[in-house]
């Protein structure tokens, strides 16, 4: 599975500039300056793990902090106990790399979709919520397949497989779920790198079909619900 050189699948750790700056990107819609901050010049920033969904913390922010965050593409947060700016994760190398930014619909609060560098919380748990039982959210992933689809760049692998069309997308998903099968028996350290496989070329299949994420989660999470009433029904 291969994609194309975009700051989505960036990996360097640690620049201040280049893929890392926020503030050219679309979805980055909105100047620091005209969110509506409280009496003490702050925001909140509540954190969220991009990848499992998780909220991870809340802090808050002024100006410059939001600023800073849009500038480098890290999470920075104003201590109200110390009184001053400060980079998460500047002690402990867990820092937040910030894919995403969005506000609330009063432009009162922020939430930062990021990718954690390691423990969130002081305590050293991966969140300031624990137990959390987030673990899996793919709705980034979706968005990125139709990124590559919308853009039609034939150097994406996921361009071409969309383009290739559904046949060829199912047999995609099938030999990927034969050698997923195959390296949970074999006993092979690489069954996490077939699932993963298994997991995308699946949401190739959904992209192609008009089915979103979300509606499979949706779906998922409606029989869930509807064996619990079961099982509440006979309780009763």
């Amino acid at each position: 599975m291969t994609s194309g050189p975009d700051c989505a699948t960036r990996t360097d750790d640690d620049s201040d500039s280049g893929c890392n700056d926020l503030r050219g990107l679309d979805r980055i819609n909105f100047d620091p300056a005209d969110l509506t901050y409280d009496d003490r010049g702050l925001v909140a920033s509540i954190v969220q793990d991009i990848a499992s969904g998780a909220v991870l913390m809340l802090g808050w922010a002024n100006r410059e902090a939001v600023e800073r965050t849009l500038e480098t593409g890290y999470a920075h947060f104003w201590s109200r106990s110390r009184q001053t700016l400060w980079k998460k994760g500047e002690t402990s190398g867990n820092v937040l790399r910030v894919r995403d930014v969005k506000l609330d619909c009063d432009r009162d609060a922020l939430l930062l979709r990021v990718d954690p560098a390691g423990p969130a919380c002081h305590r050293g748990t991966r969140s300031c919520f624990e137990p959390n039982e987030a673990q899996a959210e793919l709705g980034w992933l979706a968005a990125v397949l139709e990124a590559r689809q919308a853009a039609g760049d034939d150097s994406s692998y996921t361009a071409r497989l969309l383009a290739a069309g559904l046949p060829r997308i199912a047999q995609k998903v099938g030999e990927e779920a034969v050698e997923t099968v195959i390296a949970a028996l074999d006993g092979s350290d690489d069954f996490a790198n077939e699932a993963a496989d298994l997991l995308y070329h699946l949401l190739v299949l959904c992209q192609a079909k008009g089915v979103s994420a979300q509606t499979v989660a949706a779906t998922l999470r409606q029989r869930h619900t509807e064996r619990q009433r079961h099982v509440e029904e006979k309780v009763s």
